[in-house]
């Protein structure tokens, strides 16, 4: 249930309190500007998982609150973080996402007028040299602001979203996502997704295979490159859909892997 916001000493409704939640691990290159992104927010609260490195200092010096916990997948810490939120409002942003000035005063204009209680954003990412603007990647809508108690994520360990029962409004500025800086990061998500992706199928009862990982592979490029439009983008585009097929054949060889199938 949905308690009703404080009220001030005069009887007029207070604005509503916002919430930004970002997760993180091993984050220190993104997170500082993460945070400064978010400042106009009530509450920046940042769930670590262990990291090794900078990410909690600089967290905490850029303005959050830090809070140390385990790491149990995507979609169940993000619901932890929403858990530990302490705002009427939340907004989910990745440590490597941005909210730009024009879309934090998008953010607290709907806040103050609200109709709905979720609200999608555009996000324009970031694919080594340029923002995308074919492959699905713009304007690529997905859930980030809601009412508390009005929407949970998934509980995937990969490729979590957002699910409310009710309809989303949409919000115009968009998210800027520095998804992919460098083939390092590129390669290096290809291996952890792939990783995580084949336990959520294994959690699904799927079965793998190398011919599964075959035709998933070859699939996921044709859509990206084809019916996608990344072919649009020029080499790059081919250097997009070349690695989002990457990421579908190894989540099926691992898949296999896990199960004892790998061919002899």
């Amino acid at each position: 249930m949905i308690q009703a916001s404080p009220t001030t000493s005069d009887s007029t409704p207070a604005a509503p309190r916002l919430s930004v939640i970002v997760i993180a691990h091993n984050e220190a290159l993104n997170i500082q500007d993460c945070v400064r992104s978010a400042a106009f927010a009530d509450e920046v609260l940042v769930l670590d998982s262990c990291s090794t490195d900078d990410t909690v200092a600089l967290a905490e010096a850029a303005g959050a609150t830090v809070v140390t916990t385990d790491w149990p997948g995507f979609g169940r810490q993000k619901n932890r973080a929403i858990d530990a939120a302490r705002g009427d409002w939340l907004f989910s942003l990745d440590a490597d996402e941005r909210i730009s000035p024009e879309l934090a005063r998008e953010i607290r204009q709907v806040l103050n007028r609200a109709t709905y209680s979720v609200y999608t954003v555009p996000r324009r990412s970031l694919f080594l040299t340029r923002f995308m603007r074919y492959a699905g990647w713009w304007p690529d809508r997905t859930g980030r602001l809601f009412r508390r108690g009005s929407a949970r994520f998934t509980e995937s360990q990969v490729h979590e979203h957002l699910q409310a029962s009710q309809a989303a409004g949409q919000l115009t500025q968009p998210l800027l996502h520095y998804s992919h800086r460098d083939l390092s990061g590129v390669l290096d998500k290809v291996n952890r997704y792939s990783s995580a992706s084949a336990h959520d199928l294994v959690a699904r009862g799927k079965r793998g295979s190398l011919a599964s990982a075959i035709s998933h592979g070859l699939w996921a490029f044709i859509r990206s490159y084809v019916f996608k439009c990344a072919f649009l983008e020029g080499g790059i585009g081919f250097v997009l859909a070349f690695s989002t097929a990457e990421v579908a054949f190894y989540k099926y060889l691992k898949l296999a892997e896990l199960q004892g199938r790998l061919p002899k």
